[in-house]
């Protein structure tokens, strides 16, 4: 093991000789060897045949956040954790794999550690899960990088691991607006009808997508004529009505003479291949695929430069899909399940059969059998898939964003993942795969979003609704209100289960689902300022309490989220309730939307509350001394005035607020990130002062001011930006 010092705070442990994953955007030129190994802290590591184990002693106090997304708390004590991904849509508590391997953690206690095991093989977490107070990691390998972070906060200690991460991910602006998707708009005429509801509905929306139907045979970079006549022609009229088109794409590529994606991949030597040298088989969705080999940097090329066939049709976005990569059988399973089926023909079946035909079928998925028999090059040789498994959608996405960057270098693309590993929060977002209509997954998602943000993930969300069996209104609801401000935020089902669009329940379901929405839309201003300068300045966008206050009762919370600077969230999730209790850690604005009614805000005294909150009320809690920024809504983004802007404020002496604006489409952001307005607004006795000051460029020329004092008393001020007068 060689040790390297980055800087007094951050060190890494090498181990061999580890595959280069990228994951870090730091150069190692900058890298410091020391004399002397040093010792990893909290761990002691011990070293098998082919793998290396560290273990640790928590202390009662000690918590473990961090990866990423996994089930659970956001507190990992008491679980087992195999950092795999895997292809898994039924998301219990007990399952140790999603669809993401996230390799970071952060002891927290007494003291503050952080951990990243670059490392793309399986890595096993055993939190206190054997034994209460022993944290034990196996590494399935002797070729890794362990870095440490240490600094005297647990924020400060996140923000030296995000920073060698490098800058993140920054879709369009329009990506913030609500997104409508379900894996049955089989045909341009469906799209059409879903459009064409949305707007006649008065619903907010700005994109629909395109599941694996819109294909022809489904495959990749293809468009079904007979289902999408005149393509381009069609992307152009939803355009003009507001909304983006949104494909998929998936990993594997169809096995069909003259299809050229094929060809091109098997003459080039492209796909990833099995023990025979021979291109590996599998089945997905066309049936028989190979899979590119994403670890070559030509295969990346020529993979990303495929997205211009649906960009020149005017495509913006793309969901990278099944990259696990998912697999639905192969020839061996597929083999051994029909000779199983033969030899039970015609029997009656005992238990014992039954469970040996259901095991078999079972066995037909892809899983580390079939991972291990695919082969990979790297450095020139080829390497068993196996070995880095949990690079493959990273570098999927990889190839699409730089192949997008290639394409139009001057614009931003709307692009996320399901499948990722530690380091593609540069490239991509990321939803949480394909959960349930189930109501515990909305607090699952609540628990992942500051989970992922940790590791430099800031475009999240996951499928409102639920992806998986028959949601009802109530859930759509509640799960629309607690996603209110996920950066991503798609209502997205499977085929085969009910509709749940905003519109396909009853009037008053639909009525409620317009407020929220249109709620949605009058804080993309401050979601989009928030998430701009958390991941500029790689902040974090979702936080729990006790990064920002140190009580006790703070420091046990994990169903409520600070997101931004100014808000707490505070959702309900639970069936049939009509409201939470409430910890709040300071006093605080409660600001209630209710639908038909005139909005309601109330100051909240520090302390345990019951909130009441009926089916047609969203809440949100405005911290003191902090501001959050409204525009009016409109159907979708493009459509909105951002010169023209509300400013809430809860206002005890002074509050301040830094806007962030830009033009939410160029990459210009990237040589000025100072853009925006300053706003300072002062309680002098029995009034307000207002000052505020132009950063940059930026389009704000009115603002609407709302301020609220401790009694609870409001005041609405209008303000002249350009004269800087209040008016």
């Amino acid at each position: 093991m060689k040790t390297y010092s980055l800087n007094s705070q951050v060190k890494l442990f090498r181990f061999g000789n580890p595959v280069r994953t990228d994951s870090l955007s730091y150069s190692e030129e900058t890298m410091e060897l020391q004399p002397e190994p040093l010792e990893i802290p909290f761990f002691i590591e011990s070293h098998e045949e082919k793998s290396v184990t560290l273990k640790g002693r928590l202390k009662k106090t000690d918590k473990v956040l961090g990866l990423g997304e996994s089930v659970g708390s956001v507190n990992k004590r008491g679980r087992w954790i195999e950092s795999y991904a895997t292809d898994d849509p039924i998301h219990t508590p007990d399952k140790s794999s999603l669809y993401g391997a996230h390799n970071y953690l952060f002891i927290t206690g007494d003291e503050h550690h952080g951990f990243y095991i670059d490392f793309p093989g399986k890595v096993i977490y055993d939190i206190g899960y054997h034994h209460p107070d022993e944290i034990e990691i196996k590494i399935e390998g002797m070729d890794f990088d362990l870095y440490h972070f240490k600094h005297d906060s647990l924020k400060s200690t996140i923000k030296l691991f995000r920073r060698l991460q490098g800058e993140g991910y920054v879709p369009p602006k329009w990506a913030f607006g609500n997104q409508q998707s379900r894996w049955s708009y089989e045909t341009a005429d469906i799209v059409r009808e879903v459009a064409d509801t949305m707007r006649k509905k008065g619903l907010p929306c700005d994109a629909i997508y395109l599941d694996i139907d819109y294909m022809e045979d489904y495959k990749n970079f293809t468009v079904d004529e007979t289902r999408f006549p005149d393509f381009g022609k069609f992307v152009d009229e939803m355009k003009t009505d507001g909304f983006r088109l949104i494909p998929i794409i998936d990993a594997g590529v169809k096995v069909e003479k003259n299809y050229q994606v094929y060809e091109e991949g098997v003459a080039n030597h492209y796909f990833c291949k099995d023990e025979k040298d021979e291109a590996f088989l599998a089945a997905v969705w066309p049936g028989w695929v190979h899979f590119p080999d994403f670890q070559l940097p030509e295969v990346r090329k020529w993979f990303g430069n495929k997205y211009e066939i649906l960009t020149d049709f005017g495509i913006e976005g793309f969901w990278n899909d099944m990259n696990e990569p998912a697999i639905f059988y192969t020839e061996e399973k597929m083999k051994a399940f029909t000779e199983k089926v033969k030899s039970l023909e015609g029997k009656n079946l005992d238990l014992q059969e039954y469970f040996e035909l259901n095991r078999c079928y079972e066995a037909l998925t892809g899983d580390e059998k079939d991972y291990k028999n695919m082969f990979q090059k790297m450095d020139g040789q080829m390497i068993s898939h196996h070995q880095i498994h949990n690079l493959y959608g990273y570098n999927m996405t990889r190839a699409a964003a730089e192949g997008l960057r290639e394409l139009a270098p001057n614009k931003r693309h709307l692009l996320f993942s399901r499948s990722s590993y530690t380091g593609m929060g540069r490239y991509a977002g990321l939803w949480t795969g394909d959960n349930h209509s189930w109501w515990e997954h909305i607090l699952l998602m609540l628990k992942m979003m500051p989970a992922l943000n940790m590791g430099g993930f800031m475009y999240v969300g996951a499928d409102i609704g639920g992806f998986g069996g028959d949601t009802n209104a109530s859930l759509l609801i509640r799960w629309s209100q607690a996603s209110i401000l996920t950066p991503l935020y798609r209502n997205h089902s499977a085929k085969y289960t009910r509709s749940q669009e905003p519109y396909a329940f009853d009037e008053k379901t639909t009525d409620t689902m317009r407020k929220v929405l249109e709620l949605r839309y009058s804080l993309i201003p401050y979601i989009y300022s928030e998430y701009m300068k958390a991941t500029l300045n790689q902040d974090l966008y979702f936080k729990l309490l006790s990064f920002e206050y140190e009580d006790d009762h703070s420091k046990e919370i994990e169903d409520q989220l600070l997101v931004g600077e100014s808000v707490m969230i505070a959702p309900v999730y639970e069936e049939n309730a009509k409201g939470r209790y409430v910890w709040v850690p300071e006093e605080m604005l409660l600001w209630k939307t209710v639908t038909n009614h005139q909005d309601e805000f109330q100051v909240v005294s520090k302390g345990h509350h019951y909130m009441h909150l009926e089916m047609d009320e969203t809440s949100l809690f405005v911290r003191k001394n902090k501001m959050i920024i409204l525009a009016e809504p409109a159907r979708n983004v493009d459509s909105m005035d951002f010169s023209a802007l509300t400013v809430l404020a809860f206002v005890e002496d002074t509050a301040t607020y830094y806007y962030y604006d830009d033009d939410g489409e160029s990459m210009d952001y990237k040589a000025n990130k100072a853009n925006g307005i300053m706003i300072k607004v002062t309680l002098v006795k029995d009034h307000y002062e207002i000052d505020v000051s132009q950063i940059g460029e930026s389009k704000v020329r009115r603002l609407n001011l709302m301020m609220a004092n401790v009694k609870g008393e409001l005041v609405e001020y209008g303000y002249d930006v350009k004269n800087q007068q209040i008016i």
